[in-house]
């Protein structure tokens, strides 16, 4: 028997969206020189490889997530402990509205997310920078 998909990622991008705070690239741009924000880069490793990334920006895959954020988590990484703004981002604003909530409802504030993502603040004239990863051996 079929799925049955009662609410769709359209629903919960939406929801999101109204929870959260939004920054435009322009907005997202002139707060991240700011010592107190804290831009986290939600996308694959290989999104940053190909695409490139801001400077300065924490990388966390999506799916790592709520185990960096949560302190009682054996993989808690100490940046979600500091008192800062974090500001999400992925390539095109989706993802990142979906990070923001989950970090919002988590306890994590205050949060935002880069309506456009990477890509809308590339084309915002951000600053950004290639990624290699690192080589094993």
């Amino acid at each position: 028997m079929p799925q049955t998909i009662t609410r769709g990622i359209k629903a919960l991008i939406d929801e999101a969206n109204a929870e959260i705070e939004t920054l435009s690239a322009k907005d997202a741009i002139e707060i991240s020189k700011n010592g107190d924000v804290v831009i986290v880069d939600i996308r694959d490793p290989r999104e940053i490889e190909r695409e490139g990334r801001i400077p300065g920006a924490f990388s966390c895959t999506r799916g790592m997530l709520e185990f960096w954020i949560d302190p009682q988590s054996p993989y808690a990484k100490p940046i979600f402990q500091e008192d800062k703004k974090f500001v999400f981002h992925c390539a095109g604003g989706l993802r990142s509205a979906l990070a923001a909530k989950t970090a919002q409802d988590m306890g994590l504030k205050p949060v935002a997310h880069i309506a456009g993502g990477y890509a809308a603040w590339r084309d915002a004239g951000g600053p950004t920078e290639a990624w290699e990863p690192k080589k094993k051996g």
